[in-house]
C-alpha cells in the first residue's frame, strides 16, 4: 500500500481506529492494490491496530483518542486530492471502490448510502431512513462515508477537532459550498454495537444527541456522557 515517492495519490484514505485490530484487517485487505495513500490514526488503542496498520505498510499516527481529533491529524498528512473518511468496521464493495478511483477533477464532496448488516430486522429500515435523511437534509454521518476534496477541507479550516458529531459539524460546513453527491453505492457496516446497545435504544439515544448537539449542547459534555 506504500505509494511511489514520485506520484501523487489522487485518494487518501483516512482511518481513525481504537482497538479495531480484526475489522482493520479486514478493511486492509480490502484496499489493498488500489493504489490509495491509507493513512491509520491510532486513538491509543490497546490491542494491536497500530502492528496491524504497520504490517500492512500504511502511513500510522496517534493521538488521543478522539475521532475528530483522529481524522483532523490523517487530513495534515494526506497527500491526496481526494480524502475519503473512513471507519475501520466497514465492508466495501468492489463497485464503490472502482467509483473512488474515477472521482473528477473538481471540489466537491459527498457519502455513499450505508447497509447495516445484522440479525434485527430493524436494520433495513433504519439503514433506509439513515440515507434518505441524509438526502432530504444534506448531513451525512462517518458511517456513509464521506468523501471530499482537500480544497474544501482546507476552505473550512479542517475536520472538526470534537469528540462527538464531528461528522454532523462536518456536513453541515461543508453545505455551505455545496450539497453532498449522495451515491447509492453502498457501504457496509456491522450494526454489532447497535446490536448489543439494544438497536431501537441505540437509535433513540443517536436522535436524543443529536437533537441536543442542534440546540447548542457542548460536544466535549455530549461526549463524555455518550462514553460513560
Amino acid at each position: 500500500m506504500r505509494q511511489d515517492p514520485d506520484t501523487t495519490p489522487d485518494l487518501s484514505v483516512i482511518i481513525p481506529v481504537l482497538d479495531d485490530e480484526r475489522a482493520l484487517v479486514r478493511i486492509l485487505e480490502r484496499l489493498d492494490g488500489r493504489g490509495f495513500e491509507i493513512i491509520v490514526v491510532d486513538g491509543q488503542s490497546t490491542d494491536a491496530s497500530l502492528a496491524v496498520a504497520r504490517q500492512f505498510g500504511t502511513t500510522t499516527l496517534s493521538c488521543a483518542p478522539g475521532r475528530g481529533q483522529q481524522l483532523n491529524l490523517g487530513f495534515a498528512h494526506a497527500a491526496g486530492a481526494w480524502i475519503w473518511l473512513l471507519h475501520a468496521d466497514s465492508e466495501v464493495p468492489d463497485a464503490t471502490l472502482d467509483f473512488l478511483e474515477t472521482l473528477p477533477l473538481q471540489p466537491g464532496w459527498g457519502r455513499f448510502d450505508v447497509h447495516l448488516v445484522g440479525s434485527s430486522p430493524l436494520l433495513r429500515p433504519i439503514g433506509f431512513l439513515m440515507n434518505l435523511r441524509s438526502r432530504v437534509t444534506g448531513i451525512c454521518t462517518g458511517d456513509q462515508g464521506m468523501y471530499v476534496h482537500r480544497d474544501l477541507i482546507e476552505e473550512i479550516g479542517g475536520i472538526p477537532q470534537q469528540p462527538l458529531m464531528e461528522d454532523i459539524e462536518l456536513s453541515k460546513r461543508l453545505k455551505r459550498h455545496s450539497p453532498p453527491r449522495c451515491q447509492r453505492l453502498k457501504l457496509i457496516t456491522s450494526a454489532r454495537r447497535w446490536e448489543n446497545r439494544g438497536v431501537l435504544p441505540t437509535v433513540l439515544q443517536m436522535w436524543w444527541y443529536r437533537l441536543a448537539y442542534w440546540f447548542g449542547a457542548d460536544p466535549e459534555r455530549l461526549a463524555r456522557r455518550y462514553y460513560s
